[in-house]
């Protein structure tokens, strides 16, 4: 009865699952998938409890499998409720190492079962899958951690590595290796199972650091994939079903993503993992003609005032100034006018995908004026202007037409096709790849320096003014 009990419970959370990840694919319905997904994993977690181990395990140890979860559920609420939107990439990132981390755990107790004989009976399978899933949470867990210090600015400038990728891949053979010897022992010794997890947790560190800060949203996107096809292993690995559903639901929907985005940027995943791009070293946009061209933030907003359509391309320097409120607030002076107005979202704008969509969201801004790239791209020859706010790589024109750029052939926004272009910018440093963007050059280009949002403040003082 309790077994059948369990598998059905396992049925609903796995159901609530997909149809949580099925309401996540549109901004109109993705807080109710959100809640969707985590009624599936409460349901998952409590009937964890009615497994006959747990019950033997005597109260003690329930207690303190209980005390774990509140704890854990605590902090995270915390966390989730406090943190400002700008660092949400980074708590993405380390939550998803937590996850691979975790997988990791089951992996590594498993395997010491067994070189103890402990355990019950563990066929091919299931440990070739405990060490799979182990090197690849091991790998996403330590990966997921660089990610986090890259995007928190606690590792702007990541150390070499003597021998750079060809230490890499040494390290993953002796992962590799190692890993393959404990498949084929019966008892592998605590000093096997000690190189083979080191040296994964070491090649997720070393694989990650030389890879740029501009390529952090593939790289969480990616190892998001990895996180999930390890739970799913380990889920075999503990004939959990749960688990395993989940896990390649995980998976899946990362691979896809992760993809996708390399796409969007006209790169293959290699290229992201081994170009080295953001990271100080790219080329690109030396020798640039022209000069930037400044004009006062009131004065652009009076030329706006009298345009008929203004296209935004929002990027993170948006989010870190938290200037959309004071940008929605400009919007509707704007509309109020009778110009149209609408946002342009690139699929890899900020530091990890849909970032943009959230804090426009946050500030109100209805979903019907937000358009994806394919969607956007040709309305920007016939917009009166176009207002870069915080945005670089996806604007830059070399990606169209300059074939030593380190970005050429990636889709960007057409916002130099705007009858004006208007940047809103700190400062003449470049972007987060370290490319010089060439439309900051162009002859229809003006440069509005400051924080984004006191630029938005006398954008909207500058509206005000011809009111």
């Amino acid at each position: 009865m309790t077994s059948t009990l369990i598998q059905i419970s396992y049925l609903a959370a796995a159901f609530l699952f997909i149809f949580g990840l099925k309401r996540m694919s549109s901004p109109k319905t993705a807080r109710s998938g959100i809640i969707w997904a985590g009624a599936g994993m409460v349901v998952a977690t409590v009937v964890t409890f009615l497994y006959p181990q747990i019950l033997e395990a005597g109260i003690g140890r329930i207690a303190l499998i209980a005390f774990g979860v509140a704890l854990g559920t605590v902090v995270a609420w915390k966390w989730g409720k406090s943190v400002a939107m700008t660092d949400m990439p980074q708590m993405v990132a380390i939550y998803n190492g937590m996850g691979g981390g975790a997988a990791g755990t089951i992996a590594a107790i498993e395997l010491i079962k067994m070189s103890k004989g402990t355990g019950g009976h563990h066929d091919g399978i299931t440990v070739a899958l405990a060490v799979i899933g182990g090197l690849i949470g091991a790998v996403s867990l330590t990966g997921s951690v660089v990610a986090w210090a890259k995007l928190d600015g606690r590792l702007n400038k990541a150390p070499r590595i003597p021998g750079g990728h060809w230490t890499n891949f040494v390290v993953l053979g002796i992962a590799v290796i190692s890993g393959l010897m404990v498949m084929f022992s019966d008892h592998p010794s605590g000093l096997l199972l000690a190189t083979f997890f080191g040296s994964a947790l070491l090649f997720g560190v070393m694989m990650t650091l030389p890879i740029g800060g501009a390529d952090m949203p593939v790289i969480i996107s990616l190892y998001n994939a990895l996180t999930g096809l390890a739970v799913s292993f380990e889920g075999y690995v503990l004939q959990n079903p749960a688990m395993i559903i989940a896990g390649m639901v995980v998976g899946a929907a990362g691979t896809l993503l992760t993809l996708l985005m390399a796409k969007a940027m006209n790169r293959s995943i290699a290229n992201v993992m081994f170009s080295g791009m953001g990271t100080g070293d790219a080329e690109g946009g030396d020798g640039i003609e022209g000069e930037m061209k400044e004009i006062g933030a009131e004065d652009a907003a009076i030329s706006m005032a009298y345009g008929e359509k203004v296209i935004i391309v929002p990027g993170y320097g948006m989010a870190v100034a938290q200037a959309q409120h004071k940008l929605w607030e400009f919007v509707q002076l704007l509309q109020n006018r009778g110009i149209e107005v609408a946002f342009a979202i690139h699929p890899v704008a900020g530091r990890m995908p849909g970032h943009m969509n959230v804090l426009l969201a946050e500030a109100g801004v209805p979903y019907d004026i937000i358009y994806d790239l394919e969607d956007i791209n040709e309305e920007f020859g016939t917009a009166s202007a176009a207002i870069v706010i915080g945005a670089n790589d996806v604007v830059n024109p070399a990606a169209r037409t300059n074939k030593s750029s380190p970005i050429y052939g990636m889709p960007i926004l057409n916002a130099d096709q705007a009858e004006q272009v208007y940047v809103i910018k700190r400062g003449q440093g470049t972007g987060f790849s370290g490319i010089q963007n060439e439309l900051f050059f162009g002859e229809n280009t003006r440069m509005v320096y400051g924080d984004a949002q006191k630029v938005c403040a006398a954008f909207i003082a500058g509206v005000k003014s011809v009111s």
